[in-house]
């Protein structure tokens, strides 16, 4: 099994993907409770990172992390990226990336300009059956899990 993730400061967004059948089994939210406090809030994102790795038996993993050149840097959604991280070394998991648009349209070998029409719903993702009715976070998790 495979998990793509993509977070933001008030939820992450996973998909588990079967690579042997190449389906989508499950594509959820891990909301962040408001009430925590930051050092809380890590250690919820991680607990419930690593129980997802284990329910689903999760082998290989992406994350969606924030470019580079961001114009809008969320310190919160970076601090919830790194524990993601920390979460995903913390693991039993073969293999895990981290990536930006460029690298995780080279990992589905798609040019980087055809990233965003994908995400925005604009062009159709026909290896994806129900495409044009994701979110843009979860059709970004669902890229990330095919990437892995």
């Amino acid at each position: 099994m495979k998990l793509g993730l993509r977070a933001s400061p008030t939820e992450i967004t996973f998909t588990i993907l079967d690579g042997e059948k190449n389906s989508i089994v499950a594509i959820d939210e891990i909301k962040v409770p408001k009430a925590l406090s930051t050092p809380e809030i890590l250690k919820y994102v991680r607990f419930n990172i690593l129980d997802v790795i284990r329910e689903y038996s999760i082998t290989k993993a992406g994350i969606r992390v924030t470019e580079s050149n961001s114009q809008t840097l969320s310190i919160e959604r970076i601090q919830i990226e790194g524990v993601i991280q920390e979460a995903f070394a913390s693991s039993l998991l073969e293999s895990y990336y981290v990536g930006q648009i460029s690298s995780i349209s080279k990992r589905l070998g798609i040019a980087r300009a055809t990233f965003k029409p994908f995400i925005d719903g604009t062009t159709d993702f026909d290896q994806v059956e129900g495409w044009d009715e994701l979110t843009k976070v979860q059709r970004e998790s669902v890229f990330c899990a095919i990437g892995a």
